[in-house]
């Protein structure tokens, strides 16, 4: 398990000083000389989709999860699921969450929380760690982790704990390639991993080709056994059609059976599940004549309320033994941009044939679900995440801060304080712009239409210094909104960066800046309508004034910047600002 929280503070102490900084807490203390204070922040979604689809009595919305939480796996003990998700660059990795009944969620943190053993301080925002697993052994009480870390030299790893609420062992790292990786214990108490992996050297038949291995698995010693891999899975359900990214696969037994699970058709409008059945979990398997299982690749593309991508999906039984999947999908705005990122979304499975079939995963997806028998829906309540539309407010006055504020490259605790006057950030000499730790507090953007607000007090003594929020994609596609100052001037600016396509160079264009008169505070402001973002601010609190007009959100979606993660809305600070006003 983890160190002791004295070795913990240490080790902290020791990382926050690699960083650029001493290590020292201010809590009861003034905010130190020149650091941001932000007063609050209030979050609001304002999705029509909620708004024309009101919850009746016994329904749910799905997702379950909403904005960047993708690839989701899940596993059950007793009357106890844990799910996890992917985090790519984000800190901590792999988010985890906690339920009783698949529908009331809590939010666990994340599993790889020890910056000196997975520290993504220099990837790109979708590398880091994606695709994980996590499956309960019964055989030994014991929870496995299982991922690919794609920074730091780890590759596959696995982590193990007896209780996902008390923390988890050090990554164990693991002899194969490839990617999207999952470990199945048989009844008799041996265990196998599944991943994805690239054809045999010289037999790649086309772009997309990918093959499907299984390893048996040394419990006692927690490594793959040399030698015992094999390809249980070539190219996908017919290899004639030339299907693409064959991935994520999990296995299941059932009434004595083997079924082998993945997701089919890349990540994109053409995702799909499709299932697999053996007599043994080495194979051979044979396709179900019906697959895919999940997909909304066939519907016309401008159906309303649109649910698309759907795929990368786990199974488990749920309440009343009824069988359950948990999977990932978008919902674009109108424009058809994918902002918010990959969701986890999840659907009862009728397994009462030969194979399992998703429930209404076949027809266009509808936003709300019959919850099941027996449970009650208590989102946003005694500390249950929220759904739908909602309004989260955080004055960072609490002990501690949830969850869902998240760093990136590393740790929140690298840069913010929480004191009496608010959050405090210590500037980084690092800019939104590096592939660095960068000292912004991120929220994932989780309705495509939204409001997120705080008030900042602050005076920048240069124009090296800037403190604002972010709306950011990734390093090459974001708005930075916030405070500068020229000579003896303060300005509220604009910058806008991104890549006119994704093979050009990054560019930088101040969409606009104003010079303001900067007392003490000045409310920051991010607007979204679908795809229109504006930035507003206020130096009063009450009259709000949009700097460069409505633009565009193009850039914060998936499908223009690239990569796999929605868009995240941060508090941002930089000792290294250069949207240097005319």
């Amino acid at each position: 398990m983890r160190r002791s929280k004295i070795a913990l503070t240490a080790m902290l102490a020791t990382v926050l000083v690699l960083y650029g900084f001493n290590y020292k807490r201010i809590k009861d203390q003034p905010p130190a000389k020149n650091h941001p204070v932000f007063k609050q922040v209030t979050y609001e979604g304002k999705a029509k989709i909620y708004e024309e689809n009101p919850l009746e009595d016994g329904e749910f919305y799905n997702p379950i999860l909403q904005g960047c939480y993708p690839d989701p796996a899940i596993t059950r003990k007793g009357d106890d699921y844990y799910m996890v998700c992917s985090s790519f660059a984000m800190f901590p990795g792999v988010p985890i969450f906690h339920s009783k009944d698949l529908v009331n969620w809590t939010d666990l943190g994340g599993v790889l929380d020890d910056i000196t053993e997975f520290n993504p301080h220099d990837t790109g925002i979708s590398q880091g760690v994606y695709a994980p697993g996590i499956t309960y052994n019964p055989h030994n009480d014991t929870f496995y982790m299982i991922v690919t870390a794609f920074s730091g030299g780890l590759g596959n790893i696995i982590v193990k704990t007896k209780d996902p609420k008390k923390g988890w062992g050090s990554p164990i790292k693991l002899d194969f390639g490839g990617i999207d990786p999952s470990i199945f214990f048989d009844e008799d108490g041996k265990g196998y991993i599944v991943h994805n992996d690239a054809p045999d050297e010289g037999k790649a038949l086309y772009n997309g080709h990918r093959v499907i291995k299984i390893w048996e698995y040394d419990v006692e010693n927690d490594q793959v056994i040399p030698g015992t891999d094999k390809i249980i899975v070539d190219g996908g359900v017919d290899i004639n059609d030339k299907p693409i990214w064959i991935e994520a696969p999990h296995i299941y037994k059932k009434d004595g059976r083997y079924y082998l699970m993945c997701a089919e058709g890349g990540t994109g409008d053409w995702h799909s599940e499709v299932i697999f059945k053996s007599d043994s979990p080495k194979g051979p398997y044979t396709p179900a004549p019906s697959n895919p299982i999940l997909t909304q690749r066939y519907f016309p593309k401008e159906r309303k309320n649109k649910v698309d991508w759907a795929g990368h999906a786990d199974l488990v039984k749920g309440p009343n033994d009824e069988y359950y999947g948990v999977f990932l999908a978008v919902r674009p705005n109108e424009e058809n941009r994918v902002n918010t990122g990959r969701e986890t979304f999840i659907l009862p499975v009728d397994w009462s044939g030969e194979y399992p079939v998703f429930e209404n995963g076949l027809v266009p997806m509808e936003p709300k679900l019959k919850l099941p028998e027996g449970v009650e829906s208590k989102t946003g309540q005694d500390g249950y995440l929220p759904n739908g539309n909602f309004t989260y407010t955080e004055d960072f006055s609490s002990e501690k801060l949830d969850f869902r504020w998240i760093g990136l490259r590393g740790p929140r605790e690298a840069f913010m304080e929480q004191t009496k006057k608010g959050l405090e950030i210590t500037p980084f000499e690092t800019n939104i712009k590096q592939r660095k730790p960068t000292s912004t507090l991120f929220y994932r953007q989780q309705h495509n239409s939204f409001s997120f607000s705080t008030t900042l007090e602050y005076q920048p003594k240069s124009e090296k210094d800037l403190a604002g929020v972010v709306a950011l994609q990734n390093e090459n596609s974001n708005y930075v909104f916030g405070v500068t100052r020229k000579d003896k001037d303060y300005f509220v600016v604009l910058e806008k960066n991104y890549k006119p396509n994704r093979r050009a160079e990054m560019k930088s264009e101040i969409l606009a800046a104003e010079k303001i008169d900067l007392n003490k505070t000045i409310d920051l402001k991010i607007v979204a309508n679908g795809d229109k973002y504006e930035f507003q601010f206020s130096l009063n609190g009450i009259e709000f004034k949009t700097l460069g007009g409505a633009v565009s959100g193009d850039i914060l979606s998936t499908d223009v910047a690239g990569g796999f993660t929605g868009c995240l809305l941060g508090l941002y600070a930089t000792k290294s600002n250069d949207v240097i006003p005319e």
